[in-house]
């Protein structure tokens, strides 16, 4: 059964949902993890220049807390660490591509106005 919102509800919700995206490199790092890809930790450091290895953990790790993310860890050396979305993270692959339509959309709204 869907969730019933009010005004203050809804916003507080979209609110909680965006503070679990903030961060400058975690949309970054969900958009190269889209269509079901698997990247290990040395991948998103080559994909993602001027991330520091600090902040990538970082970022890695609150999206893995969030349940966002999974990582996988293969017991041996040198260490090998890939990290792949959850399902819940996959579901967010349309809205965020709904947000670049809505985006788009701007420049049409203001040529009518």
């Amino acid at each position: 059964m869907r969730k019933v919102y009010t005004p203050s509800t809804a916003a507080a919700d979209v609110a909680e949902v965006i503070r679990l995206l903030e961060g400058r490199w975690k949309l970054v790092i969900l958009f190269h993890l889209f269509d079901g890809k698997v990247q290990r930790y040395s991948d998103f450091e080559k994909l993602i220049p001027g991330i520091s290895q600090k902040m990538l953990s970082q970022q890695l790790r609150t999206l893995e807390a969030d349940g966002i993310v999974i990582r996988k860890i293969y017991p041996q050396v040198p260490p090998k660490v890939e990290y792949r979305l959850t399902a819940w993270g996959q579901a967010l692959c349309p809205a965020l591509d709904a947000l670049l339509n809505w985006a788009e959309q701007k420049g049409r709204f203001e040529d009518s106005a």
